[in-house]
């Protein structure tokens, strides 16, 4: 009688050895010092462990890791630019993981003006990717405050949205095809440009959004746009959140076609930037309890003038209090200083507890008044600072501790906050995750909050696709 050979996890040492032999010696880091920089994310809430960082460069290479791995049933995570905010990019602290770092794969492979197409490997920065759709007179419309740094695998892995989510859709609706490598090791090649294709499954859409639980997303077609001729960018003081929808609202009607952005900032993040940016200055004459900052975009050159007729508009409606409009870059930058400092300026504040959270539209104003109500009584003091792309429905409503509180023992009440603030996302039909992921953050709550039915064949693809379990153990499910 035969028996099956049993696959054993590799001695650390042969683990090494049989690594580098696929990408190269210097490409296999196992110096903890070197490695540090790949075991953390960067809001520190979780610090891994690995054997080893792997750095492929190619697809061939990424496919023969896999193999390896799933022989040895060495587990993997896969890692891009390590800029993920909810550690769906940190290894356990285990230790017994290999991040597979797809850095290497940065090149770019074509740009199709006639198809409206640019190919790109997966660890291009999106900043990268952008500079070349504008070199070749397009636009590639995926915009994210970490652009220098995130790859475009991570953000088809994570499904992200960023401000310009209300015209052109999330990373998902911006992707044609996709090469992928699974957890056997096999290459799924679907790099189609075609904007019609009926044959059949939709598989890009198995990987998009699934972290690299599923697989790992080595090639991307992505689609691209004209450069547009003209952009203007507006910053409007608002009296109520009510307003703000009311404005959203008018825009839509007015020039929908060319509307790009609309982020909802309240007063205090404006505090917050002003007290702790040196270079900032608050744009406007005096100040708003919230303010709106819409960007524009178009082939027209009457863009400004109808950017114009429509803040005159909602000036006699009584809507807006004040507006100023940017078209010149530099003016514009202005406009959106504020916005990008947000993230960088909480932080001097104290503890901040963070959600990442969508509800429809309509509902955006009553559900900030009931969560501050509902944080407020629960923490006397706290501070919401909710901001983010109202023309989605996406706001991230962080927390802030109150002043002089002790940060460690506000930051002990992360569940219980996330409880409130979950809640009532509930209420309104929400979604705990809107542009983030799931990760290991919020993998606990998806049980709590999604449909069993869907959760169900969550997991049958899991183990379908990845019986062994290899591909990025521990998140999402």
């Amino acid at each position: 009688m035969s028996l099956k050979p049993v696959s054993r996890p590799a001695p650390a040492d042969d683990l090494i050895a049989r690594l580098a032999a696929i990408v190269g010696a210097e490409h296999v880091i196992a110096d903890p010092a070197l490695m540090a920089a790949y075991l953390r994310e960067p809001r520190n809430l979780y610090h891994g462990r690995a054997r080893a960082i792997v750095q492929p460069g190619s697809t061939a290479d990424v496919a023969a890791v896999v193999a390896f791995c799933r022989q040895t049933e060495t587990k993997i995570v896969p890692q891009g630019g390590n800029t993920g905010l909810v550690g769906g990019q940190t290894p356990s602290e285990a230790g017994n993981e290999i991040v597979l770092s797809l850095t290497r794969l940065n090149r770019l492979r074509e740009i199709d003006t006639l198809s409206n197409t640019i190919i790109v490997e997966a660890g291009m920065t999106l900043k990268d990717v952008r500079a070349a759709a504008e070199s070749a007179g397009r636009m590639f419309p995926l915009a994210l405050n970490a652009a220098p740094a995130c790859t475009i695998g991570g953000n088809l892995a994570t499904n992200a949205g960023g401000s310009a989510a209300i015209a052109y859709g999330v990373a998902r609706d911006l992707v044609l095809g996709l090469e992928v490598v699974l957890a056997d090791g096999r290459v799924l090649n679907d790099l189609s440009k075609l904007k019609k294709n009926n044959t059949g499954y939709d598989l890009k859409n198995l990987f998009v959004g699934s972290e690299g639980t599923l697989g790992i997303i080595t090639v991307a077609v992505l689609k691209l746009f004209p450069t547009p001729q003209a952009t203007v960018t507006a910053l409007v003081g608002l009296s109520d959140l009510d307003r703000a929808l009311r404005l959203l609202n008018l825009a839509q009607e007015e020039v929908d076609a060319d509307l790009k952005t609309f982020e909802l900032l309240p007063r205090i993040a404006f505090d917050f930037v002003l007290k702790h940016d040196a270079t900032a200055a608050d744009p406007l004459n005096a100040p708003h309890a919230f303010y709106a900052l819409l960007e524009f975009s178009s082939q027209s050159p009457s863009l400004a003038d109808r950017v114009q007729a429509l803040l005159e508009a909602a000036s006699v409606r009584a809507i807006i209090a004040e507006a100023k409009i940017g078209i010149a870059p530099a003016a514009r930058k202005a406009l959106w200083h504020i916005r990008l400092k947000i993230p960088d300026v909480q932080i001097h504040e104290g503890g901040s507890i963070k959600h990442d959270i969508s509800v429809p539209i309509s509902s955006v104003p009553a559900f900030l008044r009931e969560v501050e109500a509902a944080v407020t009584a629960r923490i006397p003091g706290a501070r919401l600072v909710a901001f983010g792309h109202l023309g989605d429905g996406n706001i991230h409503c962080n927390v802030s501790q109150p002043v002089g509180a002790d940060k460690a023992a506000f930051l002990a009440r992360w569940d219980e906050v996330n409880a409130v603030v979950h809640g009532i996302v509930a209420k309104y039909h929400g979604a705990i995750s809107a542009e983030h992921g799931i990760g290991r953050l919020k993998r606990d709550l998806l049980p709590g909050v999604k449909d069993p039915v869907a959760l169900d064949l969550m997991h049958t693809l899991k183990t379908t696709l990845d019986p062994k379990g290899i591909l990025n153990p521990g998140k999402v499910l």
